[in-house]
């Protein structure tokens, strides 16, 4: 039901606009008018309403700002435990800067593809001010990244609809981009260790969590003392630190192990006060393209061109294939890596070239015990056949 017409006495008309659910409970809104005239009046009065409700030009949601959604879609992140850092930082670097000022219900369709259009360009941003300033070159957002930001974007539409009153009368489309989700690139052991040699020292402990534990960068960098238990070997993620919003307990080896004992000792000695795991004198690492970008061309790992061949995303498809290669159950692979869908963890169990020179291998020395078999002769051709009446004997 979108609205109702009451009689409520001669030529009087109560007309019930549905404006939407209550957000807490979940019943049906509705704003009250009462229109003196006949019925069909009272009718043309809620058309034109609805009208405006769906079109988004209602009183009361005409001039609602889009920062003010973007605001309620974090509180929302927040309040709900979900993955704030990740969703503030798509909402500072990506969609604020587009869609902040501008009006919820002006932005339609067409204002959302030209969005996509932009994202799907190279961009300069400039960071710093005056002799700081520097200018720094990114390339275009993948089909993923920008879906992930129209994911969010179309979460604060539908958190202004169902607000009480509502913020926004209607949600415009939001198109999906198709997703190529194919991952190839990972590290063999022999180009890990050369990487790691030319890292500057406080990264390499960062790249080696990544290697073992199949772990997403931010979840790394973000890491804190209060969340490793060296007494017990293990690090918890609790809900909320990770992507996908699940708590995770991850497993040290003997070499995890040893590492963070180290760097917990350099922490207590040098940066007593400092939460954080990996550091640069005690300050939390917030990137190092430029590092990772020198160290893979010092170290040989370029493409054709001369540009980095490696991906720090490498380390988590190699850390996943790590654990399976390692005989642990798949199962608690996912649950270590944190992968959530079985999809989703195939594509990151790659096999390397090495597996399946390693699968001939085995392939000959398993036909090598079973002696080698005679050769397949040619099949004898005759001219016709021997059950056909007519043929030559």
């Amino acid at each position: 039901m979108t609205g109702q017409i009451i009689e409520r006495g001669e030529r009087t008309w109560l007309v019930r606009i549905y404006i939407g659910r209550d957000q807490q409970s979940g019943k049906r809104r509705y704003e009250g008018h009462t229109v003196h005239g006949t019925k069909k009046d009272a009718q043309t009065y809620l058309n034109g309403k609805m009208r405006e409700r769906d079109l988004g030009t209602y009183a009361g949601v005409r001039d609602t700002l889009m920062g003010s959604l973007f605001d309620d879609l974090l509180a929302d992140y927040k309040i709900n435990g979900k993955c704030l850092w990740w969703a503030a930082e798509k909402v500072r670097v990506s969609l604020r800067p587009y869609f902040g000022g501008m009006k919820a219900a002006s932005i339609g369709t067409d204002q959302i593809r030209k969005y996509i259009a932009k994202r799907q360009q190279p961009v300069t941003r400039v960071y710093g001010d005056g002799e700081k300033k520097r200018e720094r070159e990114y390339g275009p957002a993948s089909n993923a990244t920008v879906n992930r930001e129209l994911a969010l974007l179309r979460r604060a539409f539908n958190l202004g609809r169902m607000s009480t009153p509502p913020k926004v009368g209607t949600v415009p489309f939001i198109p999906t981009l198709a997703e190529n989700n194919v991952r190839k690139g990972f590290f063999e052991h022999d180009a890990f260790l050369k990487l790691r040699r030319e890292l500057p020292e406080e990264i390499r402990p960062v790249i080696t969590f990544a290697y073992f534990t199949g772990c997403r960068k931010a979840e790394i960098l973000g890491l804190q003392w209060s969340q490793v238990d060296l007494a017990e070997r293990v690090v918890r993620l609790e809900p909320g630190e990770t992507k996908n919003d699940d708590a995770r307990t991850i497993p040290l080896v003997a070499d995890l192990y040893e590492m963070l004992k180290l760097l917990k000792e350099s922490r207590d000695r040098n940066y007593p006060k400092s939460p954080w795991v990996f550091s640069r004198d005690g300050e939390p690492i917030l990137a190092f393209k430029n590092s990772w970008g020198t160290a893979c061309k010092t170290a040989g790992l370029v493409d054709a061109s001369g540009e980095p061949a490696k991906l720090f995303h490498d380390l988590r498809r190699t850390g996943v294939r790590n654990l399976v290669r390692a005989g642990v159950p798949e199962r608690v692979a996912m649950m270590i890596s944190g992968h959530k869908t079985r999809s989703v963890f195939d594509r990151y169990n790659i096999v390397s070239e090495s597996d399946l020179k390693d699968a001939a291998r085995r392939l000959g020395e398993y036909m090598a015990k079973k002696g080698t078999p005679e050769p397949t002769k040619p099949a004898r051709h005759t001219t016709g056949t021997h059950d056909t009446p007519n043929a030559i004997n």
